[in-house]
């Protein structure tokens, strides 16, 4: 009888689920997060564009050393990939990150908004230039990105976005003004993608991710040893699979645990000729959990106050 078959690393069984023939743009993919996504991708079969700048955390400089090197990883065990050193955080940056996978792969398929960079500091003391270059990475960067990507995506009927977000956007975090409010900002951009795609094929989601990186190995301390990056993965990768079937939703993600963040609504309080005194007297009930709705587009949350405004 001769010896079993076993598959190299960038093999798969039927019963695992792939990306054959699928073609990826992974940001800020030349280490952390966005490299482990990249190389779960290319070894489920996925045609990976690898994009870094190659800057330093707080996005100074520039090397091409970083995205090539996970290219070079990838194709040592089999996979195939193509490095990218352009800027997310320009539109022309973005197009031609684009480019890069139409031109190389013939398509797009998937885009996951990966890159970042830190400029923390209390809000006393945040600047513009604190400021400006972390919204224009996260936030700008995945709309620059993902717009032309958007395009491809309609004329094809299929897509699926996967931006990362933080809980520093969705519940707070000292020091991080600019940051939080860029990832949150990546929520809104998810939930109204979601919206437009769904007659497309277009699914978008988001993750909130824990992990031990370049960009928190400072303030991780022992924890870290709990939170590699490659735990994270397996949800950027789910979320950007054909199979996955949610759109506009966010995931936490850290250390093995996974699980849905949502934005929810109190039943509230309600009165046609409200007051102060009415909002006063009736706090309790207007911050009580008690009931919560979970709407899913503008529309959802409309419809309930039209249903209240006819009950009343």
């Amino acid at each position: 009888m001769g010896r079993a078959h076993e598959p190299n690393d960038m093999e798969v069984t039927m019963s695992t689920l792939s990306f054959d023939g699928k073609v990826a743009v992974i940001t800020g993919a030349g280490g952390g997060l966005g490299r482990q996504h990249a190389l779960l991708l290319a070894k489920r079969g996925a045609l990976v564009v690898v994009n870094d700048l190659g800057g330093s955390v707080d996005g100074t400089g520039s090397s091409e050393s970083a995205a090539q090197k996970v290219v070079d990883e990838i194709k040592a065990a089999g996979g195939e990939a193509v490095a990218n050193y352009d800027s997310v955080a320009t539109p022309e940056g973005g197009e031609a990150i684009v480019k890069t996978a139409i031109d190389t792969f013939g398509r797009i398929d998937i885009v996951i908004n990966n890159a970042g960079i830190l400029r923390d500091k209390t809000f006393h003391n945040m600047t513009s230039d604190l400021l400006n270059p972390v919204i224009d990475v996260h936030l700008k960067g995945a709309f620059n990105v993902t717009r032309p990507a958007w395009i491809h995506m309609r004329e094809q009927g299929y897509g699926r976005i996967v931006s990362t977000s933080s809980a520093a956007g969705v519940f707070g975090n000292f020091g991080q003004t600019n940051y939080g409010a860029a990832k949150m900002g990546l929520v809104g951009f998810t939930r109204v993608l979601a919206v437009e795609g769904a007659k497309y094929n277009i699914k978008a989601n988001a993750i909130a991710p824990l992990a031990l990186t370049r960009m928190t190995e400072d303030i991780m301390g022992p924890l870290g040893d709990k939170l590699a990056p490659e735990l994270v993965s397996p949800i950027a990768a789910w979320l950007a699979h054909e199979d996955c079937d949610v759109s506009g939703e966010v995931y936490s993600v850290g250390g093995g645990r996974v699980a849905r963040v949502f934005i929810a609504e109190t039943q509230g309080y309600y009165k046609s000729d409200l007051s102060m005194e009415d909002i006063r007297d009736n706090w309790k009930k207007i911050r009580s959990e008690d009931g919560y709705f979970v709407p899913s587009n503008i529309g959802e949350e409309t419809a309930y106050y039209m249903n209240v405004f006819k009950n009343a």
